[in-house]
């Protein structure tokens, strides 16, 4: 499907990224690996989505190469209520990094959790502190704007 997808629509793989949860990978572990294996090839990128939420296990790290960890928000939620949150975030930022991957906190909310988090190492954050959700139509329009306000 997705190389169908990728041949209609002339999108090079390197610009697809596909996520993928903790939980799928427990679903069956062979045939999903088969399939993230082929997805590569592809050059398609695979994140692994909510890591830490399920049955978290560092053998997914090593048994498939997966190019972005995202951390679920429920971390980032928490990162002001004590020290076990930010550890949390931090060790797996550092996990990325020294995997050559790139970590992504999902849910950031406030300016607060956006300079700890890029104090601990993550290398990208999304969240309300940025936008909202947006519709694919008005995204070029959102974009425009962004930039309109950046150089002046």
């Amino acid at each position: 499907m997705v190389t169908t997808a990728l041949a209609d629509s002339g999108m090079p793989a390197s610009k697809l990224q596909l996520e993928i949860t903790e939980t799928v990978l427990l679903q069956n572990t062979f045939a999903t690996l088969e399939t993230l294996h082929k997805l590569r090839k592809l050059g398609v990128q695979i994140a692994l989505d909510d890591f830490g939420t399920g049955y978290s296990s560092l053998s997914y790290l090593r048994s498939f190469p997966f190019d972005k960890i995202k951390i679920d928000r429920s971390f980032i939620k928490d990162l002001s209520n004590g020290a076990e949150p930010l550890a949390i975030v931090h060790a797996v930022a550092g996990l990325a990094k020294c995997l050559n991957m790139i970590s992504t906190a999902e849910g950031v909310e406030t300016q607060q959790q956006l300079d700890t988090l890029q104090s601990v190492g993550c290398t990208e954050m999304q969240g309300y502190l940025f936008s909202r959700a947006i519709p694919a139509k008005d995204m070029e329009k959102f974009l425009r704007l962004k930039c309109a306000r950046r150089t002046a």
